[in-house]
């Protein structure tokens, strides 16, 4: 009874979320848009999540006024990586300065044959709910912040199967070199597993820093028309003593 009622729960807001779209078309500016991603690598808040090879990362998104509903994926070039990724984002915008942001994200295995999409029983499914919130920073304010918490789904557990609610928070700045921009970023987690207890953190095993970089990016001209967004990323987690460099390109 539980699950019928989940998954009936889970479709009247799906429904709700593809009708808000439609009713307020008639009265808002909307956009569709579909791109792709071309990174050396997927670091994700200072994290090596798909290995040593490149990965594909596209995006389809709708806007309809300050709401954004959209799906993200990230898939590795290699052979030997089964696990990608697929998640749903909803979105609303203040101002183009800040965001608040619910993000469902589910990494299917494409050895199995199901990946129980959609099973929404909270203890067993695949499924990890995050609510964010951003202030993406003004040219008189440079200064951009995240906060990030995993309220639902397939969190870190405490060893009494308590979620953690694993949180990430991240400062930056943003700023500009003649035709290229920059944002440095230092991201933390201040949730502590327990490791007495042998907890397991879902950004690392203690509280701490893991995420110091730069991000520079540019445009490059190709033709009178059309210009190409590159971008390359320094990368440092001082908790895995881990470091990278990415480079990619955004079509």
């Amino acid at each position: 009874m539980k699950k019928k009622s989940t998954k009936l729960l889970t479709g009247f807001v799906l429904a709700i979320m593809l009708a808000i779209p439609g009713w307020l078309t008639a009265q808002t500016e909307t956009s569709l848009n579909a791109g792709v991603d071309l990174m050396s690598r997927y670091v994700w808040r200072g994290m090596n999540l798909g290995g040593s090879s490149p990965s594909i990362q596209p995006t389809l998104e709708y806007t309809v006024g300050n709401f954004t509903i959209g799906t993200w994926g990230a898939f590795s070039m290699s052979d030997g990586l089964s696990i990608q990724e697929t998640d749903l984002y909803l979105s609303y915008n203040i101002k183009d300065m800040f965001s608040l942001t619910v993000t469902d994200y589910f990494l299917p295995d494409e050895t199995l044959e199901n990946n129980k999409y959609f099973d929404f029983t909270e203890d067993e499914t695949g499924h990890l709910f995050e609510a964010s919130a951003s202030f993406n920073g003004t040219e008189k304010i440079p200064f951009t912040f995240l906060a990030a918490v995993n309220f639902w789904g397939a969190d870190a557990r405490k060893a009494d199967g308590k979620k953690q609610y694993s949180t990430y928070l991240e400062l930056g700045f943003n700023g500009s070199c003649k035709d290229v921009d920059y944002n440095i970023f230092m991201g933390l987690t201040p949730t502590n597993p327990d490791k007495e207890k042998e907890e397991t953190g879902y950004y690392g095993p203690e509280a701490g820093v893991i995420n110091i970089g730069i991000t520079a990016s540019k445009e490059i001209k190709i033709t009178d028309h059309f210009s190409l967004p590159v971008s390359t990323s320094f990368i440092v987690n001082p908790q895995a003593e881990n470091v990278f460099l990415v480079f990619g390109i955004s079509l």
